[in-house]
């Protein structure tokens, strides 16, 4: 059982050089300077893929399709032409909203949950209150609801929302707020019972799951769990910005109309007058110019991560070699370990504190590596901006879970969080804990005369 070198991992990273305690990675993760350096190594051959005949773009256009492969690989996805890339979870999940949205018919439903993120409901809220009722289609939204003291999901309650007039049930893998892990084995076996008639003859619900916050901290394999959809994004794996992923069934994306229509999402000379070819899985998704450089730096990000956490006798960065399911697993398992270590040194030191109210599950192995909180009389971002000026970075607000803040009373709807990347230290989650306690425990000062 291999053990993280967590100061071996950190010296291929320029934040702990500031002095920086980074507790903000639920948001954003850290890059490593090796995918810096990985960019400027593809300068001399910078060109456009699928659009020319000369060597830099032949070049930049096996790197680009090779990239594919390697996140197909990472998910255990048959191939690349289940791998769409855009910009992010949000572009994902919407692409599954446009691609769906003529397919629901008058009467349907899409049942979401309260856990999500607000990019897992508004596009379905906005499908369901805005779009189709211009086309004269009512189509319902549905919402399950969680346990306000443990945070999990009301599987019973998901359950009894789902009828056959249910399209598509949407479901995160790991909220952003309350660190909840829904069942989604169970959630997967309500939506096969389901009964909908989907175009391909297929009686059962369709399923999307948001796992922006759970691909990063899981080794997800999509065949054994049967998932249909699953977006997410690299900027919460130590990849740089502006790469986000939709896996997907090919059969669907196949058959489903694309999100955006233009450039190379069309067969070579496929355009007549009278009618217009798609091209092939899965540029048939990926319309106008790619972020080429991020698609193929992000891909490199999962081998680089593969090398950092659980080094083995092969070295995967930079090459192109088959990445292993067993080095994947492997690399996960101790990344996995070591953040739970984390999170749960973080849970029981903020336990320690009074007039503090903690959500979510009370366990480590239960939530993703995050903490959420309030303090009891106390404004989230003021606790917020107290941890900045000690030198510990976390987030305040909503982090656009407004309706699990809301579900729990919370007015505003608002928390502090903080959140745990495998390149934390026990020491850092333990000057956290000191900081919001010294925070917590400090009284107001009354306020001076004439001030």
């Amino acid at each position: 059982m291999n053990s993280l070198d967590v100061e071996r991992l950190r010296s291929h990273f320029d934040f702990p050089r500031t002095g920086r305690v980074v507790t903000n990675n639920a948001a954003t993760t850290q890059p490593p300077r090796e995918l810096a350096e990985l960019y400027r190594g593809l300068l001399p051959w910078y060109e456009n893929v699928h659009r020319g005949q000369s060597a830099a773009s032949r070049y930049t256009t096996e790197l680009f399709e090779l990239a594919h492969d390697t996140i197909a690989g990472w998910l255990n996805a048959p191939g690349r032409r289940s791998i769409v890339t855009c910009r992010n979870t949000t572009e994902a999940i919407n692409a599954v909203m446009y691609s769906l949205l003529t397919e629901f018919r008058d009467g349907d439903n899409v049942v979401t949950t309260m856990l999500e993120h607000n990019s897992n409901f508004v596009p379905w809220y906005a499908m369901c209150r805005e779009i189709l009722p211009r086309f004269g289609r009512r189509v319902e939204y549905r919402l399950a609801r969680f346990d306000p003291v443990t945070g999990q999901l009301d599987l019973a309650h998901l359950a009894s929302l789902v009828d056959e007039r249910t399209k598509l049930i949407c479901c995160t893998g790991a909220s952003n707020f309350l660190g909840t892990k829904p069942d989604l084995a169970a959630v997967r076996r309500i939506a096969l019972g389901s009964g909908y008639p989907q175009p391909n003859g297929e009686r059962r619900s369709l399923t999307l799951v948001d796992g922006a916050q759970w691909v990063p901290t899981t080794a997800v394999d999509v065949q054994a769990l049967g998932v249909d959809y699953l977006a997410f994004s690299f900027h919460k794996m130590m990849a740089p910005f502006g790469v986000g992923v939709l896996c997907a069934r090919e059969d669907i994306l196949r058959t489903t109309l694309p999100f955006l229509y233009g450039g190379d999402m069309v067969a070579e000379g496929g355009v007549t007058a009278e009618r217009v070819t798609w091209n092939d899985l899965p540029w048939k998704y990926a319309a106008g110019t790619p972020n080429i450089l991020g698609v193929i730096v992000s891909a490199q990000a999962l081998r680089l991560f593969v090398d950092l956490v659980a080094p083995g006798p092969e070295q995967y960065f930079g090459t192109g070699r088959s990445l292993p399911r067993a080095a994947i697993e492997r690399a996960m398992d101790v990344a996995g370990r070591h953040t739970r270590e984390l999170t749960e040194r973080a849970l029981h030191g903020v336990r320690e504190i009074g007039d503090l109210d903690l959500y979510g599950p009370s366990s480590a192995a239960d939530r993703a590596p995050l903490i959420a909180f309030t303090v009891r009389g106390r404004d989230a971002a003021e606790i917020a901006e107290e941890l900045d000026a000690r030198g510990i970075e976390s987030r305040a607000g909503c982090h656009c879970a407004t309706l699990a803040h809301r579900a729990l009373g919370l007015d505003p709807p608002a928390s502090c969080r903080l959140s745990f990347a495998v390149y934390n230290t026990a020491g850092e989650v333990d000057r956290a804990t000191a900081a919001l306690r010294s925070i917590v425990s400090r009284r107001f000062s009354p306020v001076a005369p004439g001030r």
